[in-house]
C-alpha cells in the first residue's frame, strides 16, 4: 500500500498520509508567505491547522481511479526538538507524525498510525524552497519500487501535490494528484 504522508503530503507526510492511500530534506526555505521563511524544526508549522483535500488517483498498479474530498486537521505542537502532529481525517485521528531536524542531516519524519504498528520507519522531508519531498521505497521478492509524495507550496494557505512511483529511481509515473487550501476560521 501507499502512504500519503502530510497532504503535506503530510497525509506526511505524509507521505506521510499512511491511513488514507495506503502506504507512501533539506534547505531551510519553507511554504511562500508574506513573512521571512521559518528554517529548521519550526518549518514543519506550515503544515498546522485545518485543510480542505480533493485527490484524483490513476489507475496503476499502486492505486485505483477514483476521486476523493475530505477535511484534513492537523494538530501540531513542539517540544524541545521535536515537532508533532497528530492528522485527523475528517473527524478521526489516523497518524502521528513526529518529525525532528539535524543541520547536518536534514529533516526526518516518524509515522504512528491509529492503533498502532509493530514497524515504524522513519522517513526523510528534502525541502526545496517550496518543493517538499517526502519519499520511499519498497522492495518485494528482491525488486525495490520507489515513491514520493512532492508538496507544492502555492501559498501559505495552498498547496499542490502528488504522488509517484518509480521502478528504476528516475522515470516517475503519477498515482494521484490533487490540492490543499487552508480551511480559515
Amino acid at each position: 500500500m501507499i502512504r500519503r504522508l502530510f497532504l503535506i503530503p503530510i497525509l506526511f507526510l505524509l507521505g506521510i498520509s499512511a491511513a488514507l492511500a495506503g502506504s507512501p530534506a533539506a534547505s531551510t526555505a519553507g511554504p511562500p508567505a508574506s513573512a521571512a521563511p521559518t528554517a529548521g524544526l519550526d518549518a514543519i508549522a506550515a503544515y498546522a491547522g485545518t485543510w480542505q483535500t480533493d485527490i484524483q488517483y490513476q489507475d496503476t498498479p499502486y492505486s485505483k481511479k477514483y476521486e476523493a474530498k475530505y477535511q484534513l486537521h492537523n494538530d501540531c505542537w513542539r517540544s524541545a526538538g521535536y515537532y508533532a502532529c497528530d492528522q485527523v481525517v475528517d473527524g478521526k485521528s489516523q497518524a502521528l507524525v513526529v518529525f525532528m531536524y539535524d543541520p547536518a542531516k536534514g529533516y526526518s519524519s516518524y509515522p504512528i498510525p491509529a492503533g498502532g504498528s509493530s514497524t515504524i520507519h522513519a522517513g526523510r522531508v528534502l525541502v526545496d524552497g517550496k518543493t517538499w519531498t517526502f519519499p520511499w521505497q519498497t522492495s518485494k521478492g528482491g525488486k525495490t519500487t520507489y515513491f514520493h509524495v512532492i508538496n507544492t507550496w502555492t501559498s501559505s494557505d495552498g498547496i499542490d501535490f502528488r504522488q509517484e512511483y518509480s521502478e528504476d529511481g528516475k522515470q516517475w509515473k503519477t498515482m494521484a494528484q490533487g490540492h490543499e487550501t487552508r480551511v480559515k476560521g
